[in-house]
């Protein structure tokens, strides 16, 4: 029988364990395209299926991965034929559905989306969950209302992946943007990707008031817990925080006042099983308003041997923006 390298997650009697190995092709999944993974990218996800830290994988045997580009070698799918280069993140694939981690894979062609023009799959990676977030982060926002008139905007976790992604975009447009960091270190990376200003992490890790000073006009926040709600409290009148990450928790320990007495938001942003279009819109903008050029700077590439020794490196901080993972 066809087999093909992947990285592969087993349940063990205590956790999990993750070996590259040889993957059958009559274990893949049911799904109506069949794709060669050229690319993939390592997301903070990832880090917790590899390492077993957090219950993330919920089928055994699994593969690794929430992010894929490649080229479609069979299909089903009206909308899809082979040789057709597509992108796929989340619905589920490193969690409930096998992942990205891997010479092959089969989904829904439901979940695929066509590589935008002027966008390689290697791009597309360095861009992955990450970056496709940082847009979805960045449209809500905007359908908010902000402008870059509005004020200034303020991104936590800078020099992660999303953080990244993030400020590039924002800094594109036309935003003063604010990092927040926990590694002061990286300044001069940051304000290369276009940050106006850049704090400590610590300025926003103390448990929060209710109503704090008025900062920004707006946030995009990957980290949780105090942080998050330390934005909330310090946000302008009628301002809004777009939500999409827990690096440091879950738990979010504000109150109300914000929400009621300066009408902020809190926008939720979900990208693992967001609406198609939503996600094809997302693509679109990145293909235009994210500088190529930066994006070079904040990647480097990995092989898919190396993947594993990186879990633990993304969930302990010590990974700067994005990682690329060479597939074939």
């Amino acid at each position: 029988m066809a087999t093909f390298k992947a990285i592969r997650i087993d349940k063990a009697d205590k956790g999990t364990t993750a070996a590259l190995t040889q993957f059958d092709d009559a274990e893949l999944m049911d799904g109506d395209v069949t794709v060669r993974v050229e690319w993939s990218t390592l997301n903070y996800k990832d880090g917790l299926a590899l390492t077993g830290k957090a219950p993330v994988v919920r089928r055994f045997p699994m593969i690794a991965g929430i992010d894929f580009a490649g080229i479609v070698e069979q299909s089903g799918h009206p909308d899809w034929k082979a040789g057709d280069k597509v992108v796929c993140n989340g619905w589920g694939m490193g969690e409930t559905h096998l992942g990205a981690y891997a010479e092959k894979a089969r989904v829904k062609g439901d979940w695929l989306v066509r590589l935008p023009d002027g966008i390689s799959a290697r791009d597309a990676m360095a861009v992955g969950t990450a970056g496709y977030t940082a847009m979805l982060s960045v449209l809500a926002l905007e359908k908010h209302g902000l402008t870059p008139k509005s004020g200034p905007v303020v991104v936590t976790g800078a020099a992660g992946g999303v953080g990244s992604v993030a400020i590039a975009v924002l800094s594109k447009l036309g935003y003063h943007v604010i990092a927040s960091t926990g590694r002061v270190s990286e300044t001069d990376y940051l304000k290369g990707l276009g940050a106006s200003e850049v704090i400590d992490r610590a300025e926003l890790s103390g448990p929060a008031k209710p109503l704090a000073k008025e900062r920004w006009a707006g946030g995009i926040d990957s980290v949780g817990s105090t942080t998050l709600a330390n934005l909330v409290s310090m946000t302008r009148y009628g301002g809004a925080v777009a939500a999409c990450g827990l690096a440091a928790g879950m738990d979010l320990p504000t109150s109300v006042a914000p929400f009621i007495l300066r009408g902020v938001c809190l926008l939720g942003i979900d990208s693992v099983m967001c609406p198609i279009e939503l996600r094809r819109t997302a693509w679109r903008r990145l293909a235009s308003d994210l500088d190529k050029v930066k994006l070079a700077d904040i990647t480097r590439e990995i092989a898919l041997d190396e993947v594993i020794g990186y879990g633990p490196k993304i969930l302990g901080g010590e990974v700067r923006g994005r990682v690329v993972v060479k597939i074939v």
